[in-house]
C-alpha cells in the first residue's frame, strides 16, 4: 500500500454514509483483499436500526503486523456517501477524503487538498442506469488512490458479490481511472 512506510505500517479506511449504499460490501471487499496479500486486517461496522437508509461506517485497520486495536482513529482515507457522513467523521481523517458530489454538496473550505471529489453516483446513473453501482465506482477510486493492487481488487469484489459481476467489474474500472483520482494517499 502507498501509505506503509518505514515509520508507519497501519493503514486505517473509514467509509460512512448511509445503509443500501454498500459501506459495508466495500469494507469486506477492502479487508479481505488485504488479507489475501498477507496483510492483518481488522474491520468494525456500525449501522441504524434502519437496514436501507439509516446511518451506516465501516472501519478497516490494514497492517502487515499485529492490529492492536480495531478503531480507526487517524484516517488515512475517508469515503463520505452522504453530508451526515461528512460532518461527523471530517475531522478523524489525517489523509485524503473521497465524497461523492452528488451527497455531500459542502465541503470544509480549509482543505482543499485532501478532498477528491469522486461523482459515484451520477457516473452510476449515467453509466448503469442505476444507483446501485455507486459504491463499485468508488471503491475503484479508492483502490487507485490508496495504491493497492486493482487486479486483485477485482478479484476479491468477484468472490463477495454473488451477481452482476460485468457491471460491477465496469464500475471499479470506471472510478480507477477517473482523471481526478491520483495514487498515494
Amino acid at each position: 500500500m502507498a501509505t506503509a512506510t518505514a515509520t508507519r505500517t497501519r493503514t486505517e479506511i473509514l467509509i460512512s454514509g448511509f445503509g443500501g449504499q454498500g459501506v459495508i460490501r466495500m469494507g469486506q471487499i477492502l479487508g479481505l483483499c488485504a488479507i489475501k496479500q498477507g496483510q492483518r486486517v481488522t474491520m468494525l461496522k456500525s449501522h441504524g436500526t434502519e437496514t436501507r437508509g439509516g446511518y451506516v461506517r465501516a472501519q478497516i485497520v490494514i497492517s502487515p503486523e499485529y492490529v492492536d486495536s480495531p478503531v480507526v482513529e487517524q484516517a488515512d482515507v475517508f469515503v463520505a456517501f452522504s453530508a451526515p457522513a461528512y460532518k461527523k467523521f471530517h475531522d478523524c481523517c489525517s489523509g485524503k477524503i473521497l465524497y461523492d458530489p452528488e451527497m455531500v454538496t459542502e465541503i470544509r473550505p480549509g482543505a482543499r487538498a485532501q478532498h477528491v471529489a469522486v461523482p459515484a453516483t451520477a457516473l452510476s446513473k449515467a453509466r448503469f442506469n442505476n444507483v446501485l453501482f455507486a459504491n463499485m465506482v468508488m471503491l475503484g477510486a479508492l483502490t487507485r488512490l490508496a495504491g493497492m493492487d486493482f487486479e486483485a481488487m477485482k478479484q476479491t469484489m468477484v468472490e463477495v458479490i454473488p451477481r452482476f459481476h460485468d457491471q460491477n467489474l465496469a464500475a471499479m474500472e470506471l472510478g480507477h481511472t477517473l482523471p481526478a483520482v491520483t495514487g498515494g494517499a
